[in-house]
């Protein structure tokens, strides 16, 4: 199918295949996979209408003959700072710590204003020609980086305006918010760009102090949270709970993203039914890396397999209501060697590695209707009459067919119109390589 033809200001698609999960308002028969066949028209960059597939085809319809149409694609955990790295600066043996040493030694040497910018561009352009229409980055605030980074996210969010809603969170070890006076920059900083507040946390001895100094921030400057937690398979690592305790304390009423949570996986049942109960209660939202949650966790030096693969218990969170998420995570960086920032992939190996099938239900809010309203983005992850024209057309039909290929032959459409779908060339960042 060609693009081009996606160039009229208002058309017809007919026949396609959306999944009922993300179609909010369409009343119309779902198959086993919750998938239904409907008409959408489109009129000056917005969806006009989506109804039940009719039996006749209106004049100059594009029949989609049953090919999956998903709205565009969110992708609320990412490190674009970090980002395509992997070249100058590998991870030495695949270990969390390796990763850690190696992309805390290539920021102090490379990460200038224009390597920063030159590498956040390359992703975002992988992104959006992939279907994603928001992003969420962290970027690593440490100083000097702090003043750096964030000057370049603010240039870079309005270059990106239109295209992709860019978002960011700042990013240290929880230990840093025991400089009072360092902290209440960077809660300012974050502030005045609308960022979001973020922090890695460790089992240090005055975690509870940290986290409150962290809420209370939050709530004076009217911030959402977002925590990297218990990224390790350490039984004793059980920040996720201290941080949904945290926001009981303060009755915490902004939004609060927690990533990775690994560790809950090794716990004991009723820790983690404990941890949970908290979770729910406290309104937390959670977000699972699959892609590089299994190339770091469990990584074994001595020559033997890996027995643990690191990812959290979303299934058990969902029962109970929590808002979960999966996302892209690192991109050819030391956290991890390979990815494109294409959702697809990161729904794909969610499937398989998190058993989002048998049923399939509605797992794919996931990626766009869930991480969306985390991100408080109320016009995306959703197909519906009267919002945006944002969409990807693939060929797959079924669950199956669509996850069994990369479906590099997609069609993006933003705005009602297809748009160049072309990935950069990983030669334009040679120079910065070497």
């Amino acid at each position: 199918m060609k693009s081009s033809i996606f160039s009229a200001s208002s058309y017809a698609l007919v026949n396609a295949r959306l999944h009922c999960s993300l179609t909010p308002g369409l009343t119309a028969p779902v198959d086993a996979e919750g998938f239904v066949l409907a008409d959408i028209v489109v009129a000056d960059g917005r969806i006009s209408r989506i109804e039940t597939a009719q039996r006749t085809m209106a004049e100059g319809a594009i029949d989609l003959a049953g090919r999956i149409v998903l709205p565009c694609f969110v992708d609320c955990h990412t490190h674009l700072d970090k980002g395509h790295i992997w070249p100058r600066k590998p991870n030495p043996d695949g270990t969390f710590m390796g990763a850690l040493e190696a992309a805390d030694a290539d920021r102090v040497a490379r990460w200038s204003a224009v390597d920063v910018d030159r590498r956040m561009d390359f992703a975002l352009r992988c992104a959006y020609a992939h279907g994603t229409g928001a992003i969420r980055t962290h970027l690593d605030s440490i100083p000097p980086q702090d003043e750096i980074s964030w000057s370049v996210l603010e240039a870079m969010r309005e270059r990106w305006r239109g295209r992709i809603d860019l978002q960011a969170a700042c990013l240290f070890g929880i230990e840093r918010v025991r400089d009072q006076d360092w902290f209440s920059g960077m809660v300012r900083r974050v502030s005045a760009v609308g960022g979001i507040l973020g922090a890695v946390t460790y089992m240090v001895p005055d975690l509870d102090a940290l986290l409150d100094r962290m809420f209370r921030a939050a709530i004076e400057h009217g911030l959402d949270l977002d925590f990297h937690a218990d990224e390790t398979d350490s039984v004793e690592a059980i920040s996720l709970k201290r941080i949904a305790e945290a926001a009981l304390r303060h009755r915490f009423e902004g939004q609060v993203l927690v990533g990775h949570c690994c560790s809950l996986a090794r716990q004991p049942d009723r820790e983690i039914a404990n941890t949970l109960d908290k979770v729910a209660e406290a309104g937390l939202a959670v977000v699972s890396l699959p892609l590089c949650n299994l190339y770091l966790q469990d990584r074994r030096t001595d020559g033997t397999t890996p027995r643990w693969r690191g990812v959290t218990l979303l299934h058990e969170m969902k029962a109970r209501g929590i808002p979960v998420a999966v996302a892209s995570d690192n991109t050819r960086d030391p956290f991890y060697a390979y990815g494109d920032l294409d959702m697809l992939e990161v729904y794909r190996a969610a499937t398989r590695v998190l058993h989002f099938d048998h049923p399939v239900g509605d797992w794919p809010k996931a990626v766009s209707s869930t991480p969306a309203s985390i991100m408080r983005l109320h016009d995306a992850g959703s197909l519906r009459a009267g919002g945006p024209a944002d969409f990807v057309i693939f060929k797959g039909r079924s669950w199956t067919e669509l996850l069994s290929r990369p479906e590099s032959d997609r069609i993006v459409v933003r705005g009602g119109r297809a748009i160049d779908a072309v990935l950069p060339d990983y030669a334009e960042l040679d120079d910065l390589m070497e």
